[in-house]
């Protein structure tokens, strides 16, 4: 018999690959607005309550999010905002709900709750300090779920790809087309960031519900990578064939309103530590993408 699972944005990037990578183990019952059998809108506390009372699930893995960045710096203290309404709202209603109904609550964060101006790995011990609005709702959110009085979890990953291509193009797909149609603009050999491989993360949600493990982790893949590197990376380990040029992000920062942090790069050795399975390199993760 299948374990419950109660989860929200089942199907975004990670989700789907989530549900996919495990569907023999879980029975997912997913709390989404474009549901046609049970419509669930996250930021209304009494939509989400009910879902959670009829569910047996014991954990809930909270994904759903909004991602635009752009988008949402152009929504900078609007608490009305799409960006503030799900990611700090919605996290609040399923909050109150998995305290209402004794559920643990994994709830996936980012890297860019840190303002980027460490140049090492970022640690679980550096305190928050977000530059731009996505950020800010992502670390008020983790606020709310560090205060929760019921089990909780928090993993925060940075620039999540998957080994198979998806309607939402993550950061190696968008390299991959990039060079492939010869768009890829110039990647900054002084910008620094903790790729996340979906693949991998899933079986660290899977790690989570299983072993009960509760706290915040770092859970990307304890690298650091330049843009250029990275790119490279891609462009020989696929043999793509194409020109990687180098760009600059102070230049780029100099041209540009919305805030960059410079480093989001994490160590995920408290995370390590604990896992019972070794996640891959990212050098073995990009060898796992499929053309």
């Amino acid at each position: 018999m299948k374990n419950s699972l109660l989860t929200t944005g089942l199907n975004g990037l990670v989700g789907s690959r989530f549900a996919l990578d495990f569907g023999e183990q879980y029975e997912f019952d997913n709390l989404d607005l474009r549901d046609e059998q049970q419509p669930t809108d996250i930021t209304k506390y009494n939509q989400v309550l009910k879902r959670f009372q009829e569910s047996a699930a014991k954990h809930v893995i909270h994904l759903a999010a909004y991602t635009d960045v752009t988008g949402a710096w152009q929504q900078t203290d609007d608490k009305n905002g799409l960006a503030y309404q799900v990611n700090v709202v919605g996290t609040e209603n399923i909050v109150k709900a998995a305290e209402e109904t004794n559920k643990h609550l994994i709830y996936v964060s980012t890297a860019y709750v840190f303002d980027g101006v460490k140049s090492a790995l970022y640690t679980e011990e550096d305190a928050p300090n977000p530059i731009e609005w996505y950020g800010k709702t992502k670390w008020l959110a983790e606020e709310i779920v560090s205060q929760a009085d019921t089990a909780w979890t928090t993993l925060r990953i940075d620039q999540p790809f998957r080994s198979d291509e998806f309607e939402k193009v993550d950061t190696v797909h968008r390299i991959i087309n990039g060079i492939k149609d010869g768009s890829l603009y110039p990647q900054f050999t002084n910008h620094y960031f903790g790729p996340t491989y979906v693949n991998d993360f899933d079986k660290v949600l899977d790690f989570i519900v299983r072993t009960n493990t509760t706290g915040l982790f770092h859970a990307s893949s304890g690298e650091s990578w330049t843009d250029y590197d990275f790119a490279k990376l891609i462009n020989d380990t696929l043999n793509l064939g194409g020109e990687i040029k180098e760009g600059d992000l102070e230049a780029y920062l100099a041209s540009s309103e919305r805030p960059y942090q410079r480093n989001t790069a994490m160590s995920t050795e408290k995370l390590e530590k604990v896992l019972d399975f070794e996640q891959k390199t990212i050098e073995e993760a990009i060898g796992d993408v499929k053309l």
